[in-house]
């Protein structure tokens, strides 16, 4: 509650805090318009394949053209890194083998990580962090994005002494999304592929979001960082109005859920949280009870579980919060503590051997969350994994991956980065 004031003191006594941001979409973006208003906020580079891109995003959110040329813009990551000025980085290109690459040259570096990139903590976060801590640096989620919200609701509710029951966020789902590919999203958002393609919409990440994937991915984030449980089933996606949470979710003990917008009918929930986050938790007491009625919080029918939620988030508008907390407390705003969950790719269709899998948000799998034991004992073929890889065998639709349905190469670095992270950080 104080890093406003934690801030000025920081630029008084040593000037601004330097950010050197990775990849300058739609994320990054978000954060370069608030830096100007944020006094004592400093973008001490970008780094994007394509540096006349970060160039337009920067002056498509406000930027000055004095700002943009005192800017350094590069396409080299790491060279990025290497920059002095750079104290923390933000890792937002959503790419997780350039993700896992990018965290480790910064923590090797000495620099804070914020990871934008939930795709590369979800595959190889547990392992990051644990890097990160020996190196005496900050690795964090990414604060305006849901899994960190998530965190802090958890973290409020237990530091308040409260048992938590169940945490998580909202989305739009219906059971037929699983099946949904790049050719048939827009029909699900209302879209023509023409509207899409005018705003700029990437249909294998809005895919991703639709078909369970990126919910999967989250709450496999959410679950790493605060020991929540992932499901055997894996996420359900009930329906539910934010004031229904507690009598929809109280009943869970410690899990991690996404609520859906819509019933299964296709009809909307009304008062759903399809943009939110929530937290689900327990009175330790009947006097606790009474105060839930009290002072008007929405509980389940015995009055012992209640809910709190946040309707919305600002995605990267908040981002900051990650960056002045890294560098002003040395606290990260959610991380990894052991690999809890997984993400497990899962056939769409029927697949045949040799098929090229098109990887998250694609065509032919989806990302299945499941408790890590789980995964490992199956030899779950992570989604972050499942892009580019060629099938050996035939996988029946609905069925999980595993190593053994796919060609990789032993070689790849972030492969190798994987599997040490199963080996070392499994709870």
């Amino acid at each position: 509650m104080n890093l406003s004031r934690l801030l000025a003191r920081r630029l008084a006594a040593k000037g601004p805090v330097g950010v050197g941001l990775i990849g300058a979409g739609k994320f990054g973006s978000m954060f370069l318009a608030q830096v100007p208003s944020t006094k004592g906020l400093a973008v001490a580079g970008i780094a994007d394949l394509l540096p006349e891109r970060a160039q337009a995003a920067c002056r498509a959110v406000g930027w000055d053209e004095a700002r943009i040329e005192a800017t350094p813009i590069t396409e080299d990551a790491k060279a990025l890194i290497g920059r002095p000025e750079v104290e923390v980085v933000v890792e937002a290109t959503g790419h997780p083998a350039a993700g896992i690459a990018h965290a480790r040259a910064a923590i090797a570096a000495g620099k804070h990580i914020v990871m934008v990139n939930v795709e590369a903590d979800a595959l190889a976060g547990p392992l990051l962090a644990r890097e990160a801590e020996a190196a005496g640096v900050v690795y964090s989620l990414a604060y305006g994005d849901q899994p960190a919200l998530i965190c802090e609701l958890v973290d409020w509710a237990r530091a308040a002494g409260f048992p938590v029951l169940a945490a998580g966020k909202g989305t739009k789902y219906l059971p037929a999304y699983h099946a949904s590919t790049p050719e048939t999203v827009w029909d699900h958002y209302g879209l023509t592929p023409e509207q899409a393609a005018r705003g700029g919409m990437n249909p294998k990440m809005f895919n991703s979001f639709l078909d369970g994937t990126k919910s999967a991915i989250e709450m496999a984030a959410v679950a790493n960082a605060t020991g929540l449980a992932a499901r055997a089933e894996g996420l359900g996606f009930p329906p539910a109005a934010a004031p229904e949470l507690a009598s929809v979710l109280g009943g869970a003990e410690g899990v991690v859920e996404v609520v859906s917008s819509l019933h299964r009918n296709g009809e909307p929930v009304a008062n759903n949280l399809r943009w939110g986050v929530y937290v689900v938790f327990a009175a330790p007491n009947a006097y606790t009870a009474r105060c839930f009625g009290e002072y008007g919080i929405s509980t389940d029918a015995s009055g012992t579980r209640a809910a709190l939620w946040r309707p919305f988030h600002l995605i990267g508008l908040e981002l900051g919060i990650s960056v002045l907390s890294a560098v002003l407390r040395a606290e990260p705003t959610g991380a990894p503590e052991a690999f809890r969950a997984d993400v497990v790719a899962t056939a769409k269709r029927d697949l045949a051997a040799g098929a090229l899998l098109d990887g998250e948000g694609g065509a032919m799998v989806w990302g299945r969350l499941m408790p890590a034991a789980a995964s490992l004992a199956l030899g779950g073929l992570p989604i972050g994994l499942s892009g580019g890889v060629r099938l050996c065998r035939p996988v029946a639709a609905g069925q999980p991956l595993t190593w053994n349905d796919v060609s990789l190469d032993s070689a790849d670095e972030t492969y190798r980065y994987r599997r040490r992270m199963e080996a070392s950080c499994a709870a």
